[in-house]
């Protein structure tokens, strides 16, 4: 599967987005996006171009478009996601405009100029997501199956077996400890 520069940055950035709601609820759960600071360094941590002066309003407003973005991740079939991502991209107003910035080539960019950060992300963001449903690898959204991990990812390998958010960390955990509870088994 082909993804073009601009559309591995938004979904690195959706999923980066998912990644930092909370786990579960109450107080145990802090939202990694807690204030203005942590939304720019989102931001920056994700090369996101063309956002202004952040405002109040933007913390929640990025925060709603996450959750949308969730209901795509969670959705159950694919026009259960179309009819999500049409209503997310349509409310972002997007303005397809082509653009060469920051030594990389011509490239589109969806939101509309002077867009709020919320309505960025959910043009571009919705937009990368909309390619994979029209590429027909919609099943390339998925959560991490380390029972103990919520995180989101997009599996970008090619024959799309791909299971932990990070093979390194998660699947390198889960499959220590299926082999010690093996050795555990052949000893006792």
């Amino acid at each position: 599967m082909m993804i073009t520069h601009d559309t591995r940055c938004a979904l690195d950035a959706v999923v980066d987005l998912l990644n930092s709601a909370p786990e579960g609820e109450g107080p145990a759960a802090p939202d990694s996006l807690a204030d203005l600071a942590a939304l720019q360094d989102f931001l920056g941590r994700n090369n996101v171009s063309g956002v202004g002066a952040l405002g109040s309003g933007d913390l929640a407003d990025v925060r709603a478009v996450r959750a949308r973005f969730a209901q795509v991740f969670a959705a159950a079939d694919d026009r259960s996601a179309v009819e999500l991502l049409n209503a997310l991209v349509a409310s972002a107003g997007t303005t397809p405009q082509l653009t060469d910035h920051d030594g990389y080539d011509w490239h589109v960019h969806y939101f509309a100029p002077g867009a709020s950060v919320a309505d960025h992300l959910a043009a571009d963001g919705g937009m990368a997501l909309a390619f994979l449903v029209v590429a027909g690898e919609r099943e390339r959204l998925r959560y991490c199956e380390a029972p103990d991990c919520p995180n989101a990812f997009v599996d970008l390998s090619r024959n799309r077996s791909r299971r932990y958010c990070d093979s390194r960390t998660c699947g390198n955990r889960l499959h220590v400890a299926a082999y010690r509870a093996r050795r555990r088994e052949a000893a006792g």
